[in-house]
């Protein structure tokens, strides 16, 4: 008895390299998108990239790409009338002398994915004579309008995301926790809302007013309007567990507190579960990571150092997610050490680190003290390991498999918290015995002596914690 796996769709990338966008910047975006299309369940089998100054105001692509683009999917190619891309004079005069022509200097024909052997040809016969399958989504590496969207859409028969859309729709399928599921269904009825279109009669009017009176509203009104109430509705449920969430963060306030921090895939999980000791997810697929986890560093040390997870950046991140999940990434502002964790060996980290830091200074992050870890070292050569620390002198190069490795950063999160504790003494009578498990976490108890006063304990600890167990222990 024979077993056949079920084909996965297939897809078929869409970019457009602008001015200000070189070669390599341009082939590290679609490659990303890529990535990111094959982690929603697609399986890329070619790419259409075309140099243009702008995206066709129309179809993203210009008339010949657009073609080339329905010989994958089985469209007609063809922009439905009414909608014409408008044309730029001036732009249209200087292609017709440098002899450009509509597709404003290709970058490629059809760039073919080498993993399925592809020829690009999409609807061609295999070597069994069967017709080859078609891809029946459209990837577009850019935020497109609606418009352009639906003429895509008619232009190749096949379903069109944009960039904005693949990442939410990843968001929406890996969230766990009831935070971020909030936080992500908010982002996506936002993406929606202004992508919602008539049905064929969807133009009649509803009925409104006393007694059918009034102008009343249209399906699509009615549509939009229902997603409003419901996001008002998202928004106040998560505002609850926001809070809730805002009160476990206080009750750890004082304590000493690291978060991992980085683009998405840069291997802040493995690093978690390697610190940590802990069971958290690592899987090598963008954004596997949504909900924030927070465990002790392992082995133990008293106080607790306590790391959390964060979910990972990428380029282009939807505003609408960055908004959502601004309560989740407060983790990082509230933490008194960020590790900024890169993935070494990848040619663009560089550019990953920008975005990182760009999106903790929006939330206000900057000013947190913060330590950078290049990771994945064991993937380069001793030549490579030697100009990054030449380059980033201040960096700790390392590998989360390297067991060494991963004790040598501990002893350095160790290290780093000891330097700001001081030692004091503190007074705990024997009716607040009830306290001493208080001190022993969030302090270093390094002598203990009881009188007839109660207990006197030699501690050392963060000035932060000692402010507050005085507190306690004055009241």
């Amino acid at each position: 008895m024979t077993t056949t796996q079920q084909e996965r769709p297939l897809a078929v990338l869409v970019g457009v390299q602008l001015p200000g966008v070189d070669d390599v910047e341009h082939a590290a975006d679609l490659a990303e998108l890529g990535r990111l299309v094959h982690t929603l369940g697609f399986d890329v089998i070619a790419t259409v990239s075309q140099r243009r100054s702008a995206l066709a105001a129309a179809a993203v692509l210009g008339e010949g790409k657009l073609k080339e683009l329905a010989e994958l999917t089985g469209g007609s190619g063809v922009v439905p009338s009414g909608a014409p891309e408008r044309k730029n004079k001036a732009r249209a005069r200087r292609a017709a002398e440098s002899g450009e022509g509509d597709d404003d200097g290709e970058l490629a024909e059809v760039e073919g994915d080498d993993a399925d052997g592809d020829d690009g040809g999409g609807a061609a016969p295999d070597a069994g004579g069967r017709e080859a399958r078609r891809a029946t989504v459209v990837a577009v590496d850019h935020d497109i309008s609606p418009s352009q969207a639906r003429n895509l859409e008619r232009a190749t028969g096949a379903q069109v995301l944009d960039r904005a859309g693949v990442i939410i729709e990843i968001f929406h399928r890996h969230a766990r926790s009831r935070e971020a599921k909030l936080e992500v269904e908010i982002a996506r009825l936002n993406y929606v809302a202004p992508r919602l279109r008539e049905t064929g009669g969807g133009g009649d009017r509803q009925r409104g007013g006393i007694g059918g009176k009034g102008a009343g509203e249209s399906a699509l009104e009615l549509d939009r309007r229902k997603i409003r109430d419901r996001i008002a509705e998202l928004k106040q449920e998560l505002a609850g567990v926001q809070r809730e969430q805002s009160t476990r963060r206080a009750l750890r306030q004082g304590q000493r507190r690291v978060a991992l921090v980085g683009y998405t895939n840069a291997g802040k999980s493995s690093l978690m579960r390697a610190l940590t000791g802990s069971e958290v997810l690592v899987a090598d697929k963008l954004f596997a990571t949504l909900d924030t986890t927070v465990r002790a560093l392992h082995p133990e040390v008293r106080p607790r150092i306590l790391v959390s997870d964060t979910v990972g950046f990428i380029k282009k991140l939807p505003h609408d997610l960055v908004a959502s999940f601004r309560s989740t990434l407060d983790e990082a502002l509230e933490a008194s050490l960020l590790l900024y964790v890169a993935d070494a060996s990848d040619p663009t980290f560089r550019d990953q680190l920008g975005v990182t830091r760009s999106v903790l200074s929006e939330i206000g992050a900057s000013e947190v003290p913060s330590r950078l870890l290049l990771n994945k070292v064991d993937r380069l050569s001793e030549e490579e390991r030697e100009a990054l620390r030449l380059e980033f002198p201040e960096a700790t190069l390392l590998s989360a498999k390297i067991p060494d490795d991963v004790a040598a950063l501990r002893e350095a999160l160790i290290a780093f918290f000891e330097q700001s504790m001081v030692e004091a003494e503190l007074l705990l009578p024997y009716a607040k015995q009830s306290l001493i498990g208080e001190i022993y976490e969030n302090a270093r108890v390094l002598s203990e002596e009881y009188d007839d006063a109660g207990g006197r304990l030699a501690v050392r600890a963060h000035p932060a914690a000692l402010d507050r167990l005085r507190s306690l222990l004055a009241r």
